[in-house]
C-alpha cells in the first residue's frame, strides 16, 4: 500500500478520483484493486471490558452467547489477537490510528501534561484528544467513498475540540464522548453528532432509557439507511463495563451468584442478542455476503471472576496489566464466502493492524507512519507470516510499563530500570515461568528493539 502524509491524504482520494467517482476496478490497491473481490461493507463491534474467556466459543460455560458463538462458526476465531492497550482510551486510539501505544496520540485514559481538563465526580482529569494531524480509519474509509457511522463510547475527544468524532472522519455518531461518563447506563444526556441529546426518561434520576439499547437501535437504523452504499459502522458498545446496571438480569436472576455477577452475565447475553439482531438485519437487507464483521473487546477483563466465570481464562492478569489477561482479546471475523467458516487461527495480530487491513479491503490508500500491517491474506485463509515482527505496548499509568511479543515469546517490563521478564507463550500461556535468565541473547535483542520502539509523548513524558 502506498503511504502518504496527512496533508496529501486529506487533499486526495484513492487513485486520484473523487470519493463519489471512486471505482474499485480502476483502483490499484491490494486484492480489491486487482479485481479479486468487491469492497464490502464493514461493521466493527467491540465490547467493553469483556474478558478473553467470557464467550462460549472461548470456553465460557455459564454465560449464554449463542449468536456470537454462531458468528465464530460462520467465520474465523482468533486465539492470539491483542487489543491496542490494557485500558479504554489508548486501545481505541491504536484502533483508530494504526499506531501502537509508543506512537499513537492517546496513551492512557488521563494525561499527565496538557489535554482538556474535565471534572468528573469532583476530580479534575486531563483528557487528551486526537488532533487534526491524526488520521483515523474512519477518515481513510470516508475518503474511499464509505458512509461512516459510530455509536457507543468514543473516549478520544471532548466537546468542541479536535477529537470530536465528526472531526475525525465520522459522518454521524451517537453516544458518550467521555469514558468516565459512560460508567452509567442511564445518563441524563448523550451526544448526537456535536449536540447534546437530553434523555427525558432519565431526568431527575429516572431509569427509562438504557443507553446500550439506544446504541443498538441507532446501529440498526444506520444499516437500513445506508443499505445501498458502502458503509463503515463502528460499534464500541459499553457493556459489560461496570457500573453494573441493566433493566433485567434474566436469564440469570435465580442463579446463586452475586448481584454484580448476574448483571455481568446478563449484559453479555444482551449484547449477544443484539449481535444476532444485526446479523439478521444484514440477511433481511440482502447485505450478509457483502459485509465484513469483526467482534472483539477493547481490553482484558476488568474482573477475573475466578471460580464464577473465569473471565480471563488461562491468562495471567486482567485490565490494567500488560500480561496476556490485560491485552489478549477474543476476535471473531465473519465474511460469508470470503473468510473461511469454522476456522481457528493462532496468527498473532493487534488493533494497529485494523486500519491498514480495512484500507486494503476498501481499496484505499494507507496513511504514513503507522505501525500495523494488513492482515487481509490471513482473514481470507491465505498464508501470511505475521509472527516475525514485534508487537509493542506501553502503559504510562503509575510506573511506566512495556511489553513486546515476537513469535511465541513475550517480554514484560513492569517499571523503568527493572529487568525484562520473558515468557514462551507456546508452552506457558499463563506467563508463570520467567525464562529471561536462560535466554540472554533473546533478551538483548528485545532490549535493542525497545531503544527505537517508541517516541516521547508531550502528554505522557517518561
Amino acid at each position: 500500500m502506498d503511504k502518504i502524509t496527512r496533508r496529501d491524504f486529506l487533499s486526495s482520494t484513492a487513485c486520484g478520483a473523487t470519493a463519489a467517482m471512486l471505482s474499485v476496478a480502476g483502483c490499484d490497491s491490494g486484492l480489491v484493486g486487482r479485481g479479486l473481490m468487491k469492497r464490502p461493507n464493514i461493521i466493527f463491534i467491540m465490547a467493553d471490558d469483556m474478558g478473553y474467556g467470557d464467550l462460549g466459543c472461548y470456553g465460557q460455560e455459564h454465560i449464554q452467547t449463542p449468536n456470537i458463538d454462531k458468528l465464530a462458526e460462520e467465520g474465523m476465531r482468533f486465539t492470539d489477537c491483542y487489543a491496542g492497550s490494557t485500558v479504554c482510551a489508548p486501545s481505541r486510539s491504536v484502533l483508530m490510528t494504526g499506531q501502537h501505544t509508543g506512537h499513537t496520540r492517546v496513551r492512557n485514559n488521563m494525561g499527565k501534561v496538557g489535554g482538556t481538563v474535565v471534572t468528573d465526580n469532583g476530580s479534575p482529569q486531563r483528557r487528551v484528544p486526537l488532533e487534526d494531524e491524526d488520521v483515523t480509519v474512519a477518515e481513510v474509509l470516508k475518503q474511499a467513498g464509505y458512509a461512516t457511522g459510530m455509536t457507543g463510547k468514543w473516549g478520544l475527544g471532548e466537546p468542541g475540540n479536535t477529537g470530536m468524532p465528526n472531526r475525525q472522519g465520522f459522518d454521524e455518531w451517537f453516544g458518550y464522548l467521555n469514558q468516565r461518563r459512560a460508567h452509567t447506563y442511564y445518563p441524563p444526556y448523550l451526544w448526537r453528532n456535536e449536540e447534546k441529546l437530553m434523555l427525558e426518561g432519565n431526568a431527575d434520576g429516572g431509569r427509562r432509557q438504557y443507553s446500550h439499547d439506544m446504541f443498538t437501535d441507532f446501529a440498526l437504523d444506520f444499516l437500513r439507511r445506508h443499505k445501498s452504499e458502502p458503509f463503515f459502522l463502528y460499534l464500541p458498545f459499553t457493556v459489560p463495563h461496570g457500573r453494573y446496571e441493566i433493566p433485567s438480569t434474566e436469564p440469570y436472576t435465580d442463579k446463586p451468584w452475586s448481584d454484580d455477577a448476574k448483571v455481568h452475565a446478563a449484559m453479555i447475553t444482551r449484547l449477544d442478542g443484539d449481535v444476532g439482531r444485526i446479523i439478521a438485519l444484514l440477511k433481511q437487507l440482502g447485505l450478509d455476503e457483502k459485509t465484513l464483521v469483526f467482534f472483539c473487546s477493547d481490553n482484558g477483563a476488568a474482573r477475573r471472576w475466578e471460580g464464577v466465570f473465569d473471565s480471563s481464562g488461562p491468562l495471567r492478569g486482567h485490565k490494567g496489566d500488560l500480561y496476556e489477561g490485560g491485552l489478549r482479546t477474543p476476535m471473531i471475523v465473519r465474511w460469508p464466502g470470503k473468510v473461511p467458516a469454522g476456522k481457528t487461527s493462532d496468527a498473532p495480530w493487534y488493533f494497529a493492524d485494523v486500519l491498514p487491513t480495512l484500507a486494503e479491503v476498501a481499496g484505499a490508500t494507507t496513511p504514513a507512519n503507522i505501525d500495523g500491517i494488513s492482515i487481509l491474506p490471513t482473514l481470507l485463509g491465505k498464508k501470511q507470516r505475521t509472527d516475525d515482527r514485534y508487537l509493542y505496548w506501553e502503559f504510562p499509568a503509575g510506573k511506566f510499563q512495556q511489553a513486546v511479543r515476537r513469535r511465541n515469546l513475550k517480554a514484560v517490563r513492569t517499571a523503568p530500570g527493572k529487568p525484562l521478564e520473558l515468557y514462551d507463550l507456546a508452552e506457558d500461556i499463563g506467563e508463570k515461568r520467567d525464562i529471561a535468565a536462560g535466554n540472554p541473547e533473546i533478551v538483548a535483542q528485545i532490549e535493542q528493539y525497545l531503544r527505537t520502539a517508541r517516541t516521547e509523548s508531550a502528554n505522557w513524558p517518561v
